[in-house]
């Protein structure tokens, strides 16, 4: 890291917290602060859900996949995510915009509380906010790492830096800062990428690299199932990644909810999947190739950092190293807003008489406290992470394992096929996956590790096929729906206030 590199990354951080100054202007309560009052443009939310889904966790720990197995990591991680968006588009995405105006939600879990029962609500609500925190801090550490090799940053400092300049903006700024932050850094991400893409062309075979490499890594690495990232573990992650990206990781439900109408919100999941699809291409290339220029590496998670520092120069070092901060910047600002958001909403009125939201001022102030104690917590959990497996073990065997369970209930609970699914469902489901999470990790370790290749698709599918299989086959055996219920999930078929009174008074 040069001056001039500093001078890049320093400036980036400036920009942030002046976007947060900026976007507190537009916020007058709650719901501005959350989900913008509906008014976020499409094309927005697309590119936001799209740059939400990554970290500098991409950058060490998919790095590192990328480094010893190769192309299999875009297979299970970019392709699961398309998968996911394009079953978002049709069944869950439209349905959010769609709660906000007949409930009039800002928190992804407040219309449980109608649709089942308060407990189911405060159960994923609790069991969510917790399950988060080991995401986010994923996300730290992995910012922290990269800090550290590129300038020799001690962990802890670069845990604090980062984390402490997302407070700043995310904090005082809301959804707008959120949705802005992910636009700049699409832009910083496009530049850094592209000119890391074409100083490994330069430095191999030029143009002919992308096609030519693979003859030189080494072998499997062209596959698309290699290591331990098979094809269980992908139809695995196919269904995690429709779950999560769809509203079970409760930022990208934040912002489907913050677009006008259904049909805004397809459009923006559409511009998602079309860049999930073809954007990993370019962004991989470079730790697809990091064999051959830094072979033989100690430490895999590294070699994204490496290769940025041996090619580029001054300035655009500090460039990609921003772009890697605004991933992470962006994705955890997002999570800590959303997690405000059910806190504020939805465990908070629980405490108080009535059972009655905050005061509009109190809330909007709340929603800033809740925020800031969350990304507190979070870097906490990320000076010790450790402890939990290291940025990949938070990553998938924690947050990908658990954000199943979690997420059934409230999305499942959207359609009309699960609509004979109630609380009971809910609850059962959300514990037995849950259950099985716990199982996996404490008590059948010693006869997974027999699978081989496969125990990381049985650690992370079984507790999502469990609740799934519990909230289906409860919902047959003990249908807990009620003509309101049925009247609400069918009224989410559709965008006009006309045809979901229609739909509701058919029902009746």
């Amino acid at each position: 890291m040069g001056t001039l590199d500093w001078i890049v990354v320093g400036a980036y951080f400036l920009v942030m917290v002046w976007i947060g100054w900026w976007s507190k202007r537009r916020i007058k309560n709650a719901s501005d602060f959350f989900v913008a009052g509906g008014n976020v443009p499409w094309w927005l939310v697309g590119i936001s859900h799209h740059m939400s889904g990554y970290s500098a966790a991409v950058f060490v720990g998919y790095a590192a996949l990328a480094y010893t197995v190769g192309f299999a990591v875009y297979v299970w991680w970019a392709l699961s995510i398309t998968f996911a968006c394009i079953v978002g588009t049709v069944l869950f995405a439209p349905r959010w915009p769609r709660l906000r105006k007949r409930l009039g939600i800002i928190s992804p879990l407040e219309y449980l509380a109608t649709r089942f029962n308060v407990a189911t609500e405060q159960l994923l609500a609790w069991s969510g906010a917790l399950l988060k925190v080991f995401d986010v801090a994923a996300k730290w550490t992995a910012s922290a790492i990269l800090l550290n090799v590129f300038a020799d940053v001690p962990l802890v400092w670069g845990v604090l830096l980062v984390g402490g300049v997302t407070m700043v903006y995310s904090t005082i700024g809301g959804i707008w800062a959120d949705v802005l932050t992910d636009f700049g850094q699409f832009v910083i991400q496009l530049i850094a990428a592209v000119a890391l893409a074409i100083a490994v062309m330069a430095r191999l075979d030029g143009v002919a690299t992308p096609f030519t490499m693979w003859s030189q890594l080494p072998e499997g690495h062209s596959n698309p199932f290699n290591g331990t990232l098979t094809l269980g573990f992908f139809l695995a992650y196919c269904v995690i990644a429709t779950l999560s990206y769809n509203g079970g990781t409760w930022n990208l439900a934040m912002r489907m909810i913050s677009t006008n109408d259904g049909r805004e919100a397809k459009r923006s999941m559409i511009l998602s999947a079309v860049l999930y699809l073809l954007w990993p291409l370019v962004l991989f290339f470079p730790m697809w190739a990091a064999p051959i220029l830094i072979p033989n590496l100690d430490k895999p998670d590294q070699s994204y950092a490496l290769i940025t520092t041996e090619l580029l120069p001054q300035g655009l070092i500090g460039l990609v190293l921003a772009g890697m901060f605004a991933h992470t910047m962006a994705m955890t600002s997002s999570d800590s807003n959303a997690i405000a958001s059910v806190v504020v909403r939805d465990i908070i009125p629980q405490f108080r008489k009535g059972k009655s939201f905050l005061p509009e001022k109190s809330e909007l102030f709340f929603s800033r406290l809740i925020t800031f104690l969350f990304i507190t917590f979070s870097m906490i959990i990320a000076l010790t992470s450790e402890s939990f497996g290291g940025v990949l073990g938070l990553l998938i065997l924690w947050f990908g394992a658990l954000v199943g369970p979690v997420a059934v209930p409230m999305l499942f609970g959207m359609l009309p096929a699960f609509k004979r699914s109630g609380s009971s469902a809910a609850l059962i489901s959300t514990a037995g996956g849950l259950i099985m999470f716990a199982l996996n990790r404490w008590v059948i370790t010693d006869w997974i590790t027999t699978l081989g290749a496969n125990a990381q698709a049985w650690s992370v599918a079984t507790p999502v096929l469990v609740s799934i299989i519990l909230f289906t086959v409860i919902g047959w055996i003990k249908p807990e729906n009620t003509p309101e219920t049925d009247a609400l999930v069918d009224s989410l078929s559709v965008d006009t206030d006309e045809e979901a009174v229609a739909i509701r008074g058919s029902a009746a």
